[in-house]
């Protein structure tokens, strides 16, 4: 029995039916008789179809009849602020699927000892919303089957890493505060790419873009990002590279943790910039760039100034500058007028007349000191004059003494030294007398 034959229900009277043209009485007799609608979905037809209420009742009485499953998945996102109720994103441990899980009561108590990353198995049955045609899977048990979750898988990769330096402030590398051209890394046609550009346009138009997309989630995101950034390093003209991606669940940010992701980072020589998700969300690329930003709009803000932030600025400088030339022409006015007015430019002989004053009184007490040391000097001669003349022989024979000498002129001062009739020259106060010994007496 195929699924349209089984699940066949009576005819549908709801809804709004097509006007076709009649006259009044097939008018009034059709408005009596409403046009049935198709009990079987093979009957429906392009004039007569089913409306989507039913379509998706009939979706959710096929849906009913599934048996119930045991999953198994990591918990990527839950919302249990309600005690009554508790909403969960189940991820695949090996593909990137993900299934909605909700559950009520008992099954929400039990979630509540939960958290993302978690590793689960789930029991429930399937379930379809009939107002979204949305199926889900409705939980009634959940058990935990391990600690190996994405969460914890990541912390540890963050202690290696870090462990290795890879994060440390020494490796960061500033922006510069003028670039040239900028690197963006983003999806293709993403909000993230517009909101970069534009926002980086309103505030400093003169930039150029270099542009790589990539995935930015999935299997293909980190060797994709990985070339990206690789390219744009070895571009000369690129000056900052930005990695931008709008918000998403864990699971859609996860690409931006993996190892070669953070690695290619870190080792850029170019500055980069992590710009994934919202200012709430983080990845392991946030901390190896040289710089995070909140959102890819922050990080436009980031990496180049405001173009009329730098107009007040240089406006401002100008006025300082002006401001202060105009005060270092005032004092220096000021100055010359000083010595313009000064006594000694308008008699420039007061200049010479210290001076003089100076060497007077110089040359005055020259004259005194050395008519002093003269006075000093001529009393030291006189005395030393007075004791050679006291000291002298012409004193003594002044006094009537004579001086006796040989005649070789030897000075004779005992008689022993005298044989009679030795010449003798006897020297007086005033004259010379020649003689001859005729005696000699001996006292001794």
């Amino acid at each position: 029995m195929r699924w349209n034959d089984a699940y066949a229900m009576p005819p549908y009277s709801g809804g709004s039916q097509a006007a076709l043209p009649m006259d009044d009485a097939a008018s009034n007799q059709a408005q009596a008789r409403p046009q049935e609608i198709p009990a079987l979905a093979r009957d429906t037809t392009a004039e007569n179809p089913w409306p989507v209420s039913l379509l998706s009742q009939k979706y959710h009485m096929a849906v009913e009849r599934w048996p119930s499953v045991w999953v198994e998945g990591q918990i990527s996102e839950i919302n249990a602020r309600r005690a009554s109720s508790v909403y969960i994103t189940l991820r695949d441990n090996t593909q990137d699927v993900s299934l909605s899980v909700n559950g009520f009561g008992m099954f929400a108590q039990m979630a509540r000892n939960f958290k993302q990353g978690d590793r689960v198995v789930i029991h429930g049955k399937a379930d379809l919303w009939i107002k979204q045609t949305r199926l889900s899977l409705r939980g009634d048990d959940i058990r935990r089957i391990g600690a190996g979750d994405l969460k914890e898988r990541i912390e540890e990769l963050r202690r290696k890493l870090k462990g290795e330096g890879l994060f440390d402030a020494d490796r960061k590398v500033p922006l510069p505060e003028f670039p040239h051209t900028i690197g963006l890394i983003c999806a293709p046609q993403a909000r993230a790419e517009g909101d970069v550009i534009t926002n980086v346009n309103l505030r400093w138009p003169t930039v150029n873009f270099r542009i790589v997309h990539t995935h930015v989630q999935g299997a293909q995101c980190p060797p994709e990002v990985i070339a990206a950034i690789e390219q744009l390093d070895a571009d000369p003209d690129v000056d900052v590279i930005i990695v931008a991606r709008g918000g998403g669940s864990f699971e859609d940010l996860i690409g931006f943790s993996d190892e070669g992701v953070v690695r290619a980072t870190a080792a850029c020589v170019t500055p980069i910039v992590s710009a994934i998700g919202h200012e709430d969300d983080w990845t392991l690329i946030d901390l190896a760039a040289d710089m995070r930003a909140s959102t890819p709009t922050d990080a436009a803000k980031r990496v180049v100034p405001d173009v009329h932030e730098q107009t007040q600025l240089i406006s401002s400088a100008m006025a300082q500058m002006t401001m202060r030339l105009q005060a270092r022409i005032d004092n220096e006015t000021r100055f010359i007028e000083g010595y313009v007015n000064r006594p000694s430019l308008l008699q420039p002989q007061t200049m010479l007349e210290p001076h003089e004053r100076f060497v007077d009184d110089a040359v005055n007490r020259m004259r005194i000191a050395l008519t002093r040391i003269a006075d000093e000097e001529q009393l030291v001669l006189e005395r030393s004059q007075a004791s050679l003349r006291a000291l002298s022989p012409q004193s003594t024979l002044d006094r009537g003494y004579a001086v006796v000498m040989d005649a070789d002129g030897h000075v004779l001062d005992s008689a022993s030294q005298v044989n009679v009739g030795d010449d003798l020259t006897v020297t007086l106060k005033h004259g010379t007398v020649v003689a001859q010994a005729k005696r000699i007496v001996d006292h001794e």
